[in-house]
């Protein structure tokens, strides 16, 4: 043990816990940048988003893609994250559905430019489409599952559905500053209420 008190492996553990951070600041400020610009947004709008050098950008993701990839992985995990904790924070499981909904219109709008990004890497755009499936159907479900037990909305809404349609109301939201995909997901969201 050394004078700090830690063992000889805790300083390598602290150096990735910071350059796992590090990625994660990255992260967020391309996903930022993606919504706002779309995904072919100059890499250097990036980097002075997150505060890092291009140099930095371009070592942990090479191309364009792998940029984009890791953003979409990054925000299919932050959805699938953010569930149950709006569930846990109320109110109620119906707005915390809506500002799920929210969270996963951002991340439609951003995931449209996914596939001019791959170019031709059919593969990978499976391998990434059965993953959003796998982490944020169940989601959908839970938070769908705790509005209709709690009587706030209809039961038996299919998760797969509704992402479906939701999805459709974001096709185009990239590219008409007039077209609003949250205010229209928002009133499907509401359109499930048993009070109507």
């Amino acid at each position: 043990m050394n004078d700090s008190g830690q063992g000889p492996g805790s300083s390598a553990r602290s150096k990735r816990k910071d350059a796992r951070r590090n990625q994660q600041t990255l992260l967020d400020a391309a996903a930022a940048v993606f919504v706002a610009s779309g995904v072919e947004a100059p890499v250097r709008d990036i980097a002075a988003k997150a505060g890092v050098g291009l140099g930095t950008i371009y070592r942990h993701f090479p191309t364009r893609a792998d940029l984009v990839i890791a953003v979409y992985r990054h925000q299919v995990d932050a959805c699938a994250e953010a569930g149950p904790a709006l569930l846990a924070a109320g109110p109620t499981p119906h707005a915390a559905l809506g500002r799920w909904v929210d969270l996963f219109v951002d991340f439609l709008v951003t995931k449209h430019g996914l596939a001019a990004a791959m170019q031709g890497d059919g593969a990978g755009f499976e391998t990434l489409h059965a993953y959003f499936l796998e982490r944020l159907l169940p989601v959908c479900t839970q938070l769908l599952d705790a509005a209709a037990a709690s009587g706030e909305i209809h039961s038996g809404i299919d998760a797969y559905q509704l992402m479906r349609g939701i999805g459709n109301l974001c096709i185009g939201a990239e590219s008409d500053p007039r077209y609003d995909a949250r205010r229209l997901a928002s009133l499907l969201v509401a359109g499930l209420s048993q009070t109507r």
